[in-house]
C-alpha cells in the first residue's frame, strides 16, 4: 500500500502482442487485483491518464491502446484486419502475456464490445464490471447511428464516404462538450490529441473498417446479455445521460438482466471522467473495494 498522498507511478510500455505493437499504461502493485481499462473512439488510454493514479494505490491497473489509437501501431487496413474480434483476440493475448487470469473490466464505447467479447470468450476471468457509456442493447442505438446503419445495409464507398465527419475536428470536439454544463472543465488537449491521430495517413480508413465492423457486435448483444443473467458479475453503471452517441436509453436495459447492478447517471456527456471524475471516482473505488475483497 502506498503512503497516503503519493501517487502510484505510472508505467508506459510496449510489448508485441502476435506480430503487432501494443502501447499500454501500467500501475500499482503486481499481486493486487486487475482493473483492465478499455477506451473507446477517438480516444486512447489517454482517456484513462487520472484514472489510473487514483486507483493504482489498491489496484494493478492496466490500460492498453488497440491498434490504430494510442501509441500502439497502426497497419494498413489493407494488410490487417480492423475488426472488434480481432481487437478482443489481441487483448486476450495481452492479457495472457502479462500473466493475467482474472480483471475488473472498465467498459466505455468501443471498449464495451471488445470486454463482452473477452468476456464470452473467458467468462469466468471477469471480476467485475465498470460499464461508462458501453452498449449491449439496441435500445441504445438511436439516432446518432442512422448512417452508420446505413453503411452496415450498404457498404458501398458512397455510404462509406458519408460517415468522414465521424473523423473531423468538429465531431471530435464535440464528443467531448457536447451534453456538458460547464465546458471550462473539459481540457481541450483532449480533442488536440486525439484529432492529431486521427489525422495520421491512412487512420481515416483504419476508423471507416471500424464503422463496418460494428455492425457485427449487434447480432452478439443476446450473448452479451446472456452472460450478464447467467454470471451476474457484479456491476457498476457510471453513465453521461446527456451522451448523443450512447444516450441513456441503453444504460437502462441492463437493470434487465443484471438486477443488482449499482446505477448511476451523472449529467454529463459521452467523455464523463472528463468532467464528473471527482464524483465518479469515489463510486468506482467503494465498488471494486466491496466487489473484489472476496476474490
Amino acid at each position: 500500500m502506498l503512503t497516503s498522498g503519493v501517487a502510484a507511478a505510472t508505467h508506459y510500455r510496449n510489448v508485441d502482442v502476435d506480430g503487432v505493437n501494443i502501447f499500454y499504461r501500467e500501475a500499482g502493485p503486481a499481486d493486487a487485483p486487475v482493473v483492465l481499462l478499455l477506451h473507446g473512439f477517438p480516444t486512447s488510454s489517454h482517456m484513462f491518464r487520472n484514472l489510473i493514479p487514483a486507483l493504482a494505490d489498491r489496484y494493478h491497473v492496466i490500460a492498453p491502446d488497440y491498434p490504430g489509437f494510442g501509441q500502439s501501431a497502426a497497419p494498413d487496413h489493407e494488410e490487417f484486419s480492423y475488426t472488434f474480434a480481432h481487437y478482443a483476440d489481441l487483448m486476450d493475448a495481452l492479457m495472457s502475456q502479462l500473466g493475467v487470469t482474472r480483471y475488473a473490466l472498465y467498459l466505455m464505447d468501443y471498449g464495451a464490445p471488445v470486454g463482452y467479447r473477452l468476456a464470452l470468450k473467458h467468462p469466468e476471468r471477469v471480476s467485475a464490471l465498470i460499464i461508462q457509456n458501453g452498449n449491449a442493447y439496441e435500445e441504445g442505438l438511436k439516432t446518432f447511428w442512422d448512417p452508420i446503419k446505413a453503411y452496415w445495409a450498404d457498404n458501398s464507398d458512397a455510404k462509406r464516404q458519408a460517415l468522414s465527419f465521424l473523423v473531423k475536428p468538429e465531431t471530435t470536439k464535440f464528443q467531448y462538450v457536447d451534453g456538458v454544463s460547464d465546458v471550462s472543465r473539459i481540457d481541450p488537449d483532449n480533442w488536440v490529441h486525439d484529432q492529431a491521430l486521427l489525422d495520421r495517413p491512412g487512420n481515416k480508413d483504419i476508423q471507416l473498417d471500424l464503422f463496418l465492423d460494428y455492425g457485427t457486435n449487434v447480432p452478439l448483444y443476446p450473448k452479451f446479455q446472456a452472460f450478464f443473467r447467467e454470471r451476474q458479475p457484479p456491476a457498476l453503471i457510471i453513465w453521461g445521460k446527456n451522451d448523443t452517441i450512447f444516450p441513456a436509453d441503453g444504460a437502462y436495459p441492463y437493470k434487465r438482466d443484471l438486477p443488482n447492478v449499482e446505477f448511476h447517471l451523472f449529467d454529463t456527456g459521452h467523455f464523463a471522467l472528463e468532467d464528473k471524475a471527482d464524483e465518479m471516482i469515489p463510486l468506482m473505488r467503494d465498488f471494486l473495494d466491496r466487489s473484489l475483497a472476496a476474490k
